[in-house]
């Protein structure tokens, strides 16, 4: 029984029942998703809503109940399954606290696009080097805070403020409702830029060329 409830939610050939699971979740995923498109609650959204959180439920629970079949870990998949990425983006979009956590939805969609399965064999190609980037780039953001501050202290009510400039800048969108006023801040503000290009520019040019990669591998097999 387990191996056929494997077999139907797990991603396969089009000419199966999986198939159409997929897409039966994808569309589900996809209506629960319109009624926070308005502002206001509406009478209909709310059976919407019902019965989308049965549907999206359940098939958390059918995927937690194959949970050894897609970990491969025996009893301890069972343990593992609840924090994998997948599972905590499930669980969270169906928690009832707010429009917000509903939005997390789409990427139930997401899931089944081919794309998005690129982009995951991509991030387990190159998780390390993001997860350098990631260090470098908090840790730059908070040095920068830290020396905006010091040098520009009445510019910013708080040292968050400090931080919220030192990410605008990093990442060099810079908003313009925060800025340094003295020839030392400016100076900061723009070492940070110049840095901050090269920081952003590392981990994009990893990404975009491992997934060319991946795509040039996927059409070759997929040629022969």
């Amino acid at each position: 029984m387990r191996e056929k409830i494997y077999g139907l939610i797990l991603r396969s050939d089009k000419r199966n029942l999986s198939y159409i699971y997929d897409i039966f979740i994808s569309f589900t995923a996809v209506l629960s998703i319109m009624p926070i498109m308005f502002k206001r609650e509406m009478y209909p959204f709310l059976h919407i809503e019902r019965a989308a959180v049965v549907i999206l439920a359940s098939d958390y629970l059918l995927r937690f109940i194959v949970s050894d079949y897609i970990i491969g870990k025996g009893r301890l998949s069972f343990i593992i399954y609840p924090f994998t990425l997948g599972a905590v983006v499930d669980l969270v979009s169906l928690l009832p606290f707010g429009r917000i956590f509903r939005a997390f939805r789409i990427f139930k969609m997401l899931r089944y696009m081919d794309i998005f399965v690129y982009m995951m064999q991509v991030y387990k190609r190159v998780r390390r080097v993001l997860f350098t980037t990631l260090i470098i780039a908090v840790s730059y953001i908070f040095v920068t805070a830290l020396f905006m501050f010091s040098a520009e202290g009445e510019s910013f009510s708080s040292f968050f403020d400090a931080l919220y400039w030192a990410t605008t800048a990093l990442t060099t969108v810079g908003y313009g409702d925060i800025y340094p006023v003295t020839c030392l801040g400016r100076l900061i503000s723009m070492i940070t830029s110049v840095f901050g290009i090269a920081v952003i520019a590392l981990p994009s040019g990893v990404i975009t060329a491992n997934i060319i990669k991946e795509l040039n591998k996927n059409e070759d097999n997929g040629s022969k």
